[in-house]
């Protein structure tokens, strides 16, 4: 369980495909605090850390994983955001976050704002499971919706998480990891089965 809220930025070593996973090793400063066996979000993608070599580790991604995310793409000196699972006890500053990536969405426009900048996102998911003010997870990061239609929504980032992600690098174009808020998926599904 994550919250969302990004605690460092990893830097891309290597990738290296194995069979039909991709083995990602990853630079980051709390690598050394790492153990084989823990949960880490990537981009938003819960990932089993399977070994520590001092200021790097690696974790595998699966292809039903690689099939969902944008993982697949990464390349040597790509940041990516990182999260390490919540403890129990500790404050939930972002939302519920299960690291489970609904699928990928694509960086439709960036806008410069006054003290802040506004990312407005497409998805080819059926089912419209945003809502203005609502939570959404972009890239591991817990956000709050500001327009919501079907199939696009944006939000709008402050100076401050800019700085401490990956959205500073984020441009028109980019495929990007998403995961809707848990209890919107509940209540979309919910819908379905009594109509």
């Amino acid at each position: 369980m994550f919250s969302g809220i990004i605690e460092s930025l990893g830097k891309i070593i290597s990738t290296r495909k194995e069979k039909g996973n991709l083995i990602l090793s990853i630079s980051c400063s709390f690598a050394s605090e790492l153990k084989p066996d823990q949960s880490i979000a990537h981009n938003g993608a819960c990932l089993t850390v399977t070994s520590v070599n001092g200021k790097d580790y690696s974790v595998t991604a699966v292809s039903e994983t690689l099939e969902k995310t944008n993982l697949d793409a990464l390349k040597p000196g790509d940041m990516i955001n990182l999260e390490r699972s919540v403890k129990v006890g500790d404050r939930l500053d972002g939302h519920i976050v299960q690291g489970h990536v609904d699928g990928t969405g694509t960086c439709e426009s960036v806008e410069e704002l006054e003290g802040s900048r506004k990312f407005r996102f497409t998805y080819k998911m059926r089912d419209h499971l945003t809502v203005p003010k609502g939570s959404v997870c972009v890239n591991g990061v817990s956000l709050t919706v500001v327009d919501s239609e079907r199939n696009k929504f944006s939000v709008v980032i402050i100076p401050y998480t800019l700085e401490c992600t990956n959205f500073k690098f984020l441009k028109k174009g980019d495929i990007v990891n998403l995961e809707f808020d848990i209890v919107g998926k509940y209540v979309a599904a919910m819908a379905k089965t009594i109509n």
